[in-house]
């Protein structure tokens, strides 16, 4: 079928009485269509797409997931490009890149130290970390705007200077600006966050990365990731009720656990994909980051068409419909794992505390939590986030906030409300819903991320304080959203969370269970049901966006060499060609270090622009096995026991190299690449784990580290924190060939261990440079 946007060329073509088989060529190659409204000369280039997917296809000689066809389709070589699953690293060019404020910091600081005059994709800065939720939207914002005035200063010139689009603080969460502007079936997109996997919802393959990720990609080189293996998630059924796309995520990460969707892409599919609606996907999507997916991604269908109509994308809509057998799985295609979930079945569920993957139909939890000693009340109620601040969202929030004040009711919780972008806020302004919640006994914040990420000035408790709090958000780690390790927080979707603050407890189940109006009649609710889009047009709200220009060569980026909060960066020390010698053992971590216990987020947001400051948090989190306490740590030269970030500067003073031992999948959670920029900077060079999380095994390759683990994992519990460590072989260092670790024991003894690691060549070149950065300019100067 003819694509609607060149149809009006194709008419007067034949008006013009030029033959058809002569027009056509001329049209396809004039059929452009933009990547976004804000990049009017950068092009979708679907062509190119199915030309690499052919290629790729005629090599493997059999169907393809939809996973590989955007991947493969990305391929900067698809003809000599080595592909297996799991085992081969490919380099890719992606589309675009993205970054929130915290992260685009050390990012941009890292792309001025490479010397490139402009970025070589487009890419966007995104203002919605830095905004800490204290008294409600307006207030906030201009607090956070008094407060970071610096750095985002630093980051409009920046991106003004290196042709970066800039939104403002107050525009939005990074993925919901990504999917209203930028997302679209079949891009590949990398973004500093590790929910950047949100856009799946609209069918890209959208991937979290580390800053120096994206620093490659904006200077031009191809991205190099692990072949991912391909999960594949088949629905049937439909969801109705109290159940949500929520739930989905929420069971699978129940049934994978945290790292079970480690180094591969979950790829939903099945009859069942149709009865969910764009921003649900995108729910879905957002969430995979909790079981250590590389990313999720559902095919194109007509919810995600008509989304993009509604967002003011329709030509996009209209070529990926002729481009529509590429953005879809082939069929018989073959899945590494198949989970199936019948949507007509699944209960609505909560997932924690303490971790996502504990999960718990809500008809179960208030038996479980009060047999588990966890407190029943609920303190407060939370909704919003990247993960579900939708129009559908707030609309099934409010559509059950109604039904109480009808009765009377409002929350006996605290409440609070985070919309997902200016254009979401604005639009339910004006529709009334913000007000409904607001009604109920809801506090709007500012379209940012705030409780979600520890930006939360909580005053209601003290810390130390037992209490549970219920949150639409998608992490719930130990003292994640308020730094109080005696926080219960618990994961769920936005209309329980507001059922569940209305009954304030845990104990309530909205399925089944009734309140007591203000008449003193019972009632009880009925499932929410809402529009999944507007039927009007979004409102934009204000215009939040700076445009790059030109020529932005004259632009001055600032960055004071007193400053507190920046900081140049200066090249990390290249490998000397040595064996790592006698390495103290800074920390031997007990059980779960997720990013959030490698470098903390909150109040430590202030110094993301500052390696020596921000190194002050280093494994603050982390529980040291020798004594069972967080931030206390041995130190071999003094034998005193004093704070992780202390010691380390202490060896690094003293000249002496240092080691971390970890546990499984160490750095889950957060994209943050200060978790492995602030050991490389105070002295350490050696991590060794049971398993490593994807994006934080990466970002500490980048920075010239060596993430390596146990051949044998019960070797974990040979090493003791007053030994010391030997690396050798290092000479010999190559791809696939472990490395040889030799214990030294205070009496004397030694044992010698295996170490694994996944360096490619290439990788292994950054370690000897050390760094990737160190690396790229080595490349650059040989090329001059």
């Amino acid at each position: 079928k003819v694509p609607m946007l060149i149809l009006s060329f194709f008419q007067h073509a034949l008006n013009s009485g030029i033959r058809r088989y002569h027009v056509a060529p001329v049209l396809c190659q004039r059929a452009k269509v933009a990547m976004s409204h804000f990049e009017p000369n950068e092009h979708i280039n679907y062509e190119k797409l199915e030309k690499n997917i052919n290629i790729v296809r005629k090599r493997l000689d059999r169907p393809l997931t939809l996973s590989e066809k955007i991947v493969y389709g990305h391929l900067d070589d698809p003809a000599k490009q080595e592909i297996e699953r799991g085992k081969t690293y490919l380099r890719l060019r992606p589309d675009r890149v993205a970054m929130q404020d915290a992260t685009a910091q050390m990012a941009m600081l890292q792309f001025i130290s490479s010397g490139l005059p402009k970025v070589a994709v487009p890419s966007t800065i995104h203002c919605d970390h830095l905004i800490e939720a204290q008294l409600g939207g307006e207030k906030d914002l201009r607090r956070a705007k008094d407060i970071n005035q610096e750095v985002y200063n630093f980051l409009a010139t920046a991106g003004a200077k290196y042709g970066v689009g800039f939104w403002k603080p107050g525009s939005g969460i990074i993925h919901q600006i990504i999917l209203e502007n930028y997302s679209y079936p079949g891009v590949m997109l990398i973004g500093t966050d590790s929910h950047t996997p949100n856009g799946g919802g609209l069918g890209g393959i959208c991937i979290g990365v580390g800053g120096a990720d994206a620093v490659d990609v904006m200077a031009g080189i191809p991205w190099e990731l692990k072949c991912p293996k391909v999960i594949g998630v088949k629905l049937t059924g439909k969801l109705s009720g109290w159940s949500s796309p929520k739930d989905v995520i929420l069971k699978v990460a129940g049934i994978l656990t945290v790292k079970g969707g480690t180094g591969a892409i979950i790829e939903y599919h099945g009859p069942g994909v149709d009865s969910i609606s764009c921003t649900g996907m995108a729910t879905i999507c957002n969430m995979g980051a909790e079981i250590g997916a590389t990313t999720s991604i559902f095919p194109y269908n007509a919810r995600m068409k008509k989304y993009l109509g509604k967002t003011g994308r329709a030509d996009i809509a209209a070529l990926a419909d002729e481009f529509q057998q590429h953005l879809v799985p082939d069929s018989g295609c073959q899945y590494d794992q198949v989970i199936e979930i019948n949507l007509s079945e699944l209960k609505p569920h909560i997932n924690g505390p303490f971790t996502p993957d504990l999960a718990h139909p809500v008809s179960d939890i208030g038996a479980v939590a009060e047999k588990e000693g966890w407190p029943v009340d609920i303190r407060v109620g939370l909704i919003g986030s990247c993960t579900n601040s939708s129009y559908e969202d707030m609309g099934r929030s409010a559509a059950v906030a109604k039904q109480a004040l009808a009765h009377g009711l409002k929350c006996k919780s605290k409440f609070t409300i985070t919309p997902g972008s200016e254009q979401i806020r604005a639009t339910i302004e004006r529709d009334g819903y913000a007000q409904i919640l607001r009604d109920v006994g809801g506090l709007v914040l500012a379209n940012a991320c705030g409780p979600c990420i520890g930006q939360w000035d909580r005053k209601d408790i003290k810390k130390g304080e037992k209490n549970t709090i219920v949150t639409s958000y998608n992490r719930n780690f130990t003292g994640r959203n308020d730094a109080n390790p005696e926080t219960h927080a618990f994961v769920t979707s936005p209309e329980i969370v507001t059922a569940l603050s209305i009954a304030g407890t845990l104990k309530f189940n909205p399925e089944t269970d009734y309140l007591t109006g203000a008449d003193g009649k019972k009632f009880k609710l009925e499932a929410p049901d809402a529009d999944e889009l507007p039927k009007l047009e979004f409102d934009p709200g204000q215009d939040t966006y700076q445009y790059p220009p030109k020529d932005g060569s004259g632009q001055h980026v600032d960055v004071s060499p007193t400053s507190q909060r920046l900081q140049l960066l200066e090249p990390f020390d290249k490998w000397d060609g040595k064996d790592l010698e006698d390495m103290l053992i800074l920390i031997k971590v007990k059980g779960k270090c997720t990013t959030d216990h490698i470098s903390a987020a909150g109040p430590w947001l202030k110094f993301r622009g500052h390696l020596d400051n921000i190194s002050n948090n280093l494994l603050i989190g982390a529980i040291n096995i020798e004594n069972g306490k967080a931030n206390s740590v041995r130190n071999a030269l003094t034998q005193e026991f004093g704070p992780v970030p202390d010691t380390a500067r202490y060896y690094k003073k003293m000249g002496v190299k240092w080691a971390v031992i970890g546990d499984e999948n160490y750095g889950e959670g957060s994209s943050r690449e200060h978790a492995a920029l602030e050991p490389r900077h105070l002295g350490g060079r050696v991590i060794i784990t049971k398993s490593f999380a994807r994006i934080h095994e990466t970002n500490l390759k980048k920075q010239g580290l060596l993430p390596l683990t146990f051949a044998d994992p019960a070797d974990y519990n040979k090493i003791h924190p007053v030994d010391k460590l030997s690396i050798v072989g290092l000479a010999d260092f190559a791809p696939g060939k472990p490395l040889k670790c030799i214990i030294k024991h205070p009496n004397g003894s030694q044992e010698t261990i295996m170490l694994n690691h996944t360096f490619n060549e290439s990788q292994i070149e950054w370690f000897q440079a050390g760094s990737a950065l160190n690396r790229m300019k080595e490349l650059q100067q040989k090329s001059s």
